[in-house]
């Protein structure tokens, strides 16, 4: 038995809980003490199994779709933002109130680019 049941097992011990079935079910006199395991009730609980992974999967498959969609429109709605904020800056220009508004920094705030200065004339080559 399984430590914990609410980790999935193995692919292993699937498999072999599966050759297991299929080994009862080639007994020629399986008539088990407990009437909790006879084949039919084994069957049922993997065909129970079976019906859980299934609907597990298609579950996963809708949910890639779902986070697919909701990608696509993340980045639909981001690219129009972008394109909004294009269309205040062209409107009111980049220096402007609205413009900050956006949480943009003004064209005037950013630092001017220093000049290095000239350099001066190597005194070696005298």
């Amino acid at each position: 038995m399984s430590d914990s049941k609410n980790r999935r097992l193995t692919p292993a011990k699937r498999q072999n809980d599966l050759d297991v079935l299929s080994s009862i079910a080639d007994l020629k006199v399986y008539t088990p003490a407990n009437a909790l395991y006879t084949l039919a009730l084994l069957n049922t609980s993997k065909d129970a199994m079976d019906k859980a992974q299934k609907a597990e999967l298609k579950a996963s498959n809708d949910l890639d779709a779902a986070r697919d969609l909701a990608t696509a429109a993340e980045y639909a709605f981001h690219e129009k933002i972008h394109g909004g904020k294009n269309q205040v800056s062209a409107q009111f220009g980049d220096d402007s109130n609205e413009y900050q508004s956006l949480g943009l920094k003004k064209k005037s705030e950013y630092a001017k680019p220093k000049s290095k200065g000239k350099a001066k004339p190597d005194e070696s080559a005298k």
